[in-house]
């Protein structure tokens, strides 16, 4: 459990540092081939671009320090607009901050115990927060009111995930369950069975049709939204899975696992890649808005940056 917490803060770190990762890439004149359906076709090696780690972290600077806090933080998510951070803590609250100023703009509490997860509607409007209590709660960002608790997990809930219409949410569970809920109504819409551990990451499509979840079972699996129907797993890693995210055109599914980050042919299922480098587990992959570049953060302290020819 302690070990995963840290594992948590280090994915959460990877997600933040991203940002100055790209702002880095983008000074550097870095450039790639957008993927189109047309003329990309998989290469036996991928290009590792920048990589943020001891040997070039005075490159990347903090702007500032948000304080608050008072133990581990596990998940930071920006608003739509870009102008408003949430962070999601152990000490069992999520608070808002001012991106420009650092400032702390509300406390979010009702969680008994850590929270995992936090994500923001695409409207901005709301925040789902879930953790240790089982629990995902939706809160009012303008005003930090607790709107409704959606409750049916069974054990600690690690990621909750918005559709990209806002109506929908799902959250993947330690109970090896994905729920899919109704924002709206807090209503439980549909129960997603199949993984036989911990389910870790939870992602939507681009198109709001299908969700991709990661487990401990050290798979990837693929469910139709709209009935809950399971359509593939995807098998490859050797060990937990801890984070998935899909392409901002579709195609793609990136996986980050053991000492690998692995890309899979959203359609199929078929594994495309494997992308070596890391030295340790990676808890984090996230792609760039343009689908051009591919982030993993790990175990190793690094975050790596690649261009997809």
């Amino acid at each position: 459990m302690f070990n995963f917490a840290r594992s948590k803060l280090l994915s959460a770190f990877a997600a933040l540092t991203l940002l100055s990762a790209l702002a880095l890439l983008t000074s550097c004149g870095a450039t790639a081939t957008t993927l189109t359906a047309t003329s990309w076709t998989p290469t036996p090696t991928p290009v590792p671009l920048p990589t943020i780690g001891a040997g070039n972290v005075e490159r990347v600077a903090a702007l500032r320090t948000l304080t608050g806090h008072r133990d581990d933080v596990y998940s930071v998510a920006w608003s739509p607009d870009g102008r408003l951070i949430a962070s999601a803590s152990d000490d069992g609250t999520v608070r808002l901050w001012e991106a420009s100023s650092g400032q702390l703009l509300r406390t979010l509490t009702g969680h008994a115990f850590l929270v995992s997860s936090v994500a923001w509607s695409p409207d901005g409007r709301l925040i789902a927060s879930a953790g240790l209590d089982r629990i995902v709660r939706l809160w009012e960002a303008s005003s930090g009111q607790l709107l409704r608790t959606l409750k049916g997990h069974t054990s600690f809930v690690d990621a909750v995930a918005w559709s990209p219409d806002g109506r929908l949410i799902a959250s993947g569970s330690w109970d090896g369950i994905v729920r899919l809920w109704e924002a709206e109504s807090g209503q439980l819409l549909r129960t997603l069975t199949g993984h036989a551990y911990w389910v870790t990451s939870v992602a939507w499509s681009p198109d709001g049709r299908l969700i991709a979840s990661g487990s401990f079972d050290k798979t990837i699996r693929l469910w139709e939204a709209e009935s809950g129907q399971l359509l593939r797993t995807l098998e490859g890693h050797w060990g937990y899975v801890y984070s998935v995210a899909w392409s901002p055109d579709g195609r793609l599914i990136a996986s980050g696992s053991d000492l690998t980050v692995r890309l899979w042919e959203a359609e199929s299922g078929r594994p495309l890649r494997t992308l070596e480098g890391h030295t340790d587990v990676v808890f984090s992959v996230a792609w760039s808005p343009d689908g051009r570049y591919l982030a993993s953060g790990s175990r190793d302290g690094t975050v790596r940056i690649w261009g997809l020819p």
